[in-house]
């Protein structure tokens, strides 16, 4: 399944007009949202990429503020291919600042992370995104949001980001240069993989077999500056970049109805241990529920469940 998005008459952002960070725009088919929020990707627009903060000088400075924060930021080179274990990409020993003058001479992938914390305009953009997505009838609505952040992606041309799901549902806008990403429906990935990567109960990135995936499930979007998609949780994806470089940014968030169905696939996966055949999440609410809940308070029962590991 394509769902192409045409670069080719896509205008250069440094030749246009600026915005105010009060003008940020997200312009998503309200029908759209309605329908597919956290369920199946879709595309949209946006204006993010005529704001100061994403032009390449305010990108440089912002650079100088992650120097000594080595666990906001994480620069790799490009995966082998799409079905690559994600951390077997080589590490690159260089900070930010110092790898962005190197993306020429060699495939490179900057990621930093938790802007909000770096610059207060970050802050400010996030709450006027989660504004904007709130606006709109359905989907997130008032769910209370328990943890958000936001990252920025520099990267070479041609480099691939390997195959991959997060726990987190998302809005991603590219800013600056042409990126293939290539999305999965989250219900393409069974319940035993998600089971087995809820236990841990840490926030970290999900491995995939691309070779499981359904080639009919998969989206194409092919961005350029202007353009983004939205990004269900635990939808798997995998990245290529065309010809110059890249940078994009994400706002991702987890709610609270977000972290309990979590909480009902780590109790699933204790379930499954047993010989048992959990109800998959969404069949029964009331269920889910209680076994979300469950999972919680109860220190005798995760004594039992560390014994159930184990076994």
């Amino acid at each position: 399944m394509s769902a192409n998005l045409d670069t080719a008459t896509a205008p250069n952002s440094a030749m246009l007009p600026r915005v105010a960070l009060e003008d940020v725009q997200l312009d998503i088919d309200p029908k759209s949202y309605q329908t597919f929020y956290n369920r199946t990707p879709f595309g949209f627009t946006h204006n993010l990429h005529r704001l100061d903060i994403f032009q390449f000088d305010s990108i440089s400075e912002l650079l100088d503020r992650y120097t000594g924060a080595s666990n906001d930021y994480y620069v790799a080179g490009s995966a082998a291919a799409a079905g690559s274990a994600f951390f077997d990409a080589p590490h690159i020993k260089l900070t930010p600042k110092e790898a962005i003058h190197q993306l020429h001479e060699r495939p490179t992938r900057i990621l930093l992370k938790r802007l909000e914390n770096h610059d207060d305009r970050f802050r400010k953009l996030l709450d006027l995104i989660i504004k904007r997505i709130r606006s709109i009838p359905g989907g997130l609505g008032d769910q209370p949001i328990l943890r958000i952040q936001s990252s920025l992606f520099i990267t070479s041309a041609a480099s691939t980001t390997p195959l991959h799901f997060d726990p987190e549902v998302g809005f991603f806008a590219q800013i600056e240069g042409d990126k293939t990403y290539h999305v999965y429906s989250p219900d393409d990935v069974r319940e035993e993989d998600l089971e087995d990567f809820y236990v841990r109960g840490k926030v970290s990135i999900g491995q995939l077999d691309i070779e499981q995936r359904d080639p009919g499930k998969e989206q194409v979007y092919n961005l350029s500056a202007g353009h983004g998609f939205h990004q269900p949780q635990n939808a798997p994806h995998w990245v290529e970049t065309c010809g110059s470089r890249s940078i994009s940014y994400s706002c991702v968030f987890e709610t609270k109805a977000d972290r309990a169905l979590g909480r009902t696939r780590a109790f699933n996966y204790y379930e499954r241990k047993l010989g048992m055949r959990p109800t998959p999440p969404g069949q029964n609410s009331k269920l889910d529920n209680v076994k979300a809940e469950a999972i919680i308070p109860d220190r005798l029962a995760r004594k039992v469940i560390g014994r159930i590991r184990h076994t």
